[in-house]
């Protein structure tokens, strides 16, 4: 059982953690299998940002967007799917994957792993100490024996515009858990929550209107043909993508929101969603009593823990500290750190070798990313452009997936790319992105591959089965063993 204990008026446990999104619930569940008391403080739901208002909700509403386009592509099926989506019975089905905004069963499960909870507003006040505003306005003051971890991830950037505030625009959260569907939608954006929501939202019916700053495409951050392909196929789904389209300013009249744009056209629509970016929620966090500046990321070393904080009591886990801000990683960083600090709590040494039991490697060497659009994204490692930056040397090794046999099983006119990065010195894979449809299933062995550094030659003993699509592995190795073979004599 959880045991706390009273410290001069203050509830003392062995670990605070703030923030009860899926990463919180790691650290608690890793720091109490340890054997540590742990309490675990939310102001919101637990389950956090991932489990209703971002990645669970919005793969509810792409989920049937996806099917019916894989559908429309196989002989036979496709007439059977000509219709529109029943867009009452998929709002229903993600508010039924949210649990209607409930949070009982991630009650039940911290009950479970034997973690308390406090429900309220934590922030710090001084070192290990923590004061919770309740709901009902009470203080419950906390103090940690080892660690507080801070867990309270991000929210939704939205940029200081003429008129914005009175527009009250749509953020992921509003695209996430609307209950209807707009008649237009402006986008604005162009990274992963820009092209997953266009494409959402356009497939249940809105008329899109994608506006991406800049010049560099949608998914920017991820191999130029991989935005290629998503926008030519939003274009082809009806979606208006405009490259290097700023807003100057915002009102709202008659229900409308009239768009003023910096190169002085305008657009009307009935709403706007800003897909932005992220800020860290740590304005309120009480870090101004130990020496931080409040609003910032907090950065850490490979362990998580706070690099500007003394006696190495503070964490910081997940996307509050601007390592890599997808609910996968945090999690994984939710077990890393939540090992460590069980193992210096007994005074144990924490294992910081380069993929040790307490250090989160994957961060910089392996992030894994789907991207949920018609065709799908899935990439894991370096970038060419990431490999340039960091004057890496690697063999970029190009394939057409539509090549591949089991992409012709899938679909007809299968459309999709597979680079893959070679360290030419080592022989190892450093990178791996797949377009396509049906190709997030393939991350896995991408990230496997990345992480296990296994050489190009074990990699030839890994036999896709026939027919797939996973195939395009076996075609990747033959392209670079056939660039590599010496030519006649």
């Amino acid at each position: 059982m959880n045991q706390a204990t009273t410290n001069e008026d203050r509830r003392t446990y062995d670990v605070i953690v703030l923030g009860a999104g899926p990463t919180g619930e790691n650290v608690a569940e890793r720091t109490r299998a340890a054997g540590l008391s742990t309490v675990i403080v939310e102001s919101e739901l637990l389950g956090g940002e991932c489990s209703y208002w971002a990645c669970e909700p919005s793969k509810a509403l792409l989920r049937p967007v996806l099917a019916r386009a894989d559908a429309r592509r196989v002989p036979g099926l496709r007439q059977a799917v000509k219709g529109p989506l029943d867009v009452a019975t998929v709002l229903d089905h993600r508010d039924e994957i949210v649990f209607h905004w409930q949070d009982d069963n991630q009650v039940d499960w911290l009950d479970s792993v034997a973690v308390d909870l406090v429900r309220g507003h934590g922030r710090l006040d001084g070192p290990r100490q923590v004061t919770v505003r309740t709901p009902d306005g009470d203080t419950v003051p906390l103090a940690a024996r080892h660690v507080v971890a801070v867990c309270t991830g991000t929210g939704a950037a939205v940029p200081d515009i003429p008129g914005i505030d009175a527009v009250r625009p749509w953020t992921s959260r509003e695209a996430t858990s609307a209950d209807r569907v707009p008649g237009r939608l402006a986008v604005v954006g162009g990274g992963v929550v820009a092209v997953e929501m266009a494409t959402a939202w356009q497939a249940l019916g809105s008329q899109v209107t994608m506006l991406v700053r800049g010049d560099a495409g949608l998914l920017a951050r991820m191999e130029p043909f991989a935005g290629q392909l998503v926008a030519d196929a939003l274009r082809e789904a009806g979606v208006d993508v405009r490259l290097g389209a700023s807003v100057a300013s915002l009102a709202r009249e008659n229900g409308e929101v009239r768009t003023t744009l910096k190169d002085g056209g305008e657009l009307a629509v009935d709403e706007i969603l800003f897909a932005t970016g992220r800020v860290p929620r740590t304005a309120d966090l009480g870090l101004e009593t130990i020496g931080l500046t409040p609003g910032t990321w907090l950065t850490v070393d490979d362990t998580c823990r706070v690099t500007a904080v003394e006696d190495g009591w503070l964490y910081a886990v997940g996307d509050v500290n601007h390592r890599a801000l997808m609910t996968h990683q945090g999690k994984y960083q939710g077990r890393i750190a939540g090992a460590a600090i069980g193992a210096r709590a007994k005074g144990e040494q924490a294992d910081e070798t380069t993929w040790g039991a307490h250090v989160a490697t994957a961060d910089v060497a392996a992030v894994p990313q789907v991207v949920f659009t018609d065709p799908e994204v899935a990439a894991v490692g370096l970038t060419t452009r990431e490999a340039e930056r960091a004057g890496r040397r690697v063999e970029v090794v190009d394939y057409d997936i539509g090549n591949v046999a089991g992409a012709h099983q899938y679909a007809d006119g299968y459309r999709g790319k597979a680079r893959m990065l070679v360290d030419p010195d080592r022989g190892t894979v450093v990178g791996v992105t797949f377009v396509g449809p049906g190709v997030g299933e393939l991350l896995y062995s991408a990230t496997v591959a990345v992480v296990s550094e296994a050489p190009l030659e074990r990699l030839w003993h890994a036999v896709p089965a026939f027919p797939t699509i996973s195939e395009v592995w076996l075609r990747l190795l033959e392209t670079y063993r056939d660039r590599h073979q010496p030519g006649p004599s």
